[in-house]
């Protein structure tokens, strides 16, 4: 199978679509499979071997400059300039501060595809695909970029899919007028895909109606994660109870929910009780970490919560290796989650809120609790059930593990990704023109 699969950098933070993109990309390849992991706007950023291509397309610079200035739409004399991945990097850092409801004529922009300021950086990218990669299927990375959608399949006739990744996110968050706008694009633009892939059943039953697609266009893949280096048994008992946050720090993750109900914990007697945070803080929100900072010291518990920041992935490793249990009580419902497979396969259970992607997730694998979202008593009580039930953390870790192991893996992820590239290629060659899969 030779597939394009075009993705989205997140301004040079390590971010969960990306380490799916690049974990799928990588298995498909180990597979023998001709997959090109194409990234746009800026590079992506993984903890694992990066298997993406050298160019960059709707390089950021770029797609802003376009933006701004008829200029910059009409000529190419500084694209490649602008489009060098050492300049992407370091004007990315200033991207990911940028907040959200600023962003909408540029992503409504985008979304036009050949009629938005962009169309320049389209027809490069589509041209690139006809002439030099010539798939037989191409993989956009999530819906802000359903404008790509038209011209490819225009210009290349081959089936063109959509990955559903948490972008709604992203565009509730934008001001109006331009969160209706952008909404209404979306519904347009998603008919100019075969079919979308989704990351769990939650969230694919949500994006259909987000998107006005009827369910047979839509499929779930569940996440899958390289398991070369984990495996970790249940941590050893050393007289402490250490709870651990890994993702990044900001409101919608919901760690200041978290560091209330440790709080509350210590409150009740938990004198054994510590907590370890880590994960990426950009510049948006270092002024909310830091007022969370100032909290965990004015409420005495300075020796017993560490902030990290973000990273890698043998800190990320020695991080799930010295905790008893995993908390992100995010306030929004979350698609996917890849943390709560990476915590279960190191045999640690979680205490997550009942939404989103998590009861699903928790069910199959049995790896922890689910407690009332939004609710730091609620926290609170699933932590400390678990801290009062040592063998019962055991038991949930090493049944996640074991699930994680046989149905999360990269591998089944990449087998039934291929079941869906498969169909609509054959469809497509057949000549049928169906947009059904079964």
């Amino acid at each position: 199978m030779r597939a394009a699969y075009i993705a989205a950098g997140a301004a040079g933070m390590i971010c969960g679509s990306c380490l799916h993109d690049n974990a799928l990309a990588a298995a498909l390849i180990r597979k023998g499979h001709d997959v090109t992991l194409i990234p746009t706007y800026t590079p992506i950023r993984t903890d694992e071997a990066d298997v993406s291509s050298g160019q960059v397309f709707y390089g950021a610079l770029n797609v802003y400059l376009e933006q701004k200035s008829g200029l910059f739409r009409s000529t190419s004399l500084f694209d490649k300039l602008l489009s060098h991945k050492s300049l992407l990097n370091f004007v990315s850092r200033l991207g990911a501060s940028r907040d959200p409801a600023e962003l909408g004529e540029l992503t409504l922009s985008v979304l036009e595809g050949e009629h938005g300021k962009q169309a320049k950086e389209l027809e490069k990218l589509v041209s690139w695909l006809r002439d030099d990669l010539r798939p037989e299927i191409v993989h956009i990375t999530n819906s802000m970029l359903l404008g790509l959608a038209h011209r490819i399949r225009e210009e290349l006739g081959v089936p063109v899919l959509c990955s559903v990744q948490g972008e709604d996110i992203f565009f509730e968050q934008l001001a109006e007028p331009h969160r209706t706008r952008v909404h209404e694009a979306l519904q347009r633009k998603a008919r100019d895909v075969d079919g979308l892939i989704a990351t769990s059943r939650y969230y694919a039953d949500y994006m259909c109606g987000v998107l006005d697609v009827p369910a047979e266009r839509m499929h779930t893949v569940g996440l899958g994660i390289a398991l070369e280096d984990h495996g970790a048994e249940p941590r050893q008992p050393d007289g402490r109870y250490v709870i651990g946050y890994l993702a990044r720090q900001c409101p919608e993750k919901g760690l200041h929910l978290l560091i209330e109900a440790f709080e509350g914990l210590v409150r009740r007697g938990a004198a054994d009780a510590y907590l370890e945070i880590a994960g990426y803080i950009d510049a948006r929100n270092e002024p909310y970490v830091a007022e969370l900072r100032r909290k965990v010291e004015a409420a005495g518990l300075g020796e017993r919560v560490r902030f990290h920041g973000e990273v890698d992935r043998q800190q990320k490793l020695d991080l799930l290796g010295r905790i008893d249990v995993l908390s992100v009580p995010t306030v929004y419902r979350e698609p996917k989650g890849l943390f709560v497979l990476e915590a279960l396969a190191n045999s640690v259970p979680l205490v997550l809120p009942r939404h989103g992607s998590f009861p699903e997730l928790l069910e199959h694998t049995g790896g922890g609790l689910l407690v009332e979202p939004e609710s730091v008593e609620a926290v609170t009580e699933g932590l400390a059930a678990l801290r009062e039930d040592p063998e019962g953390r055991r038991r949930m870790g090493v049944a996640g593990r074991k699930v994680v192991r046989e149905h999360y893996n990269d591998d089944v992820m990449a087998e039934e990704t291929l079941k869906i590239y498969r169909a609509y290629v054959d469809n497509a060659v057949s000549g049928d023109g169906s947009r059904q899969v079964g």
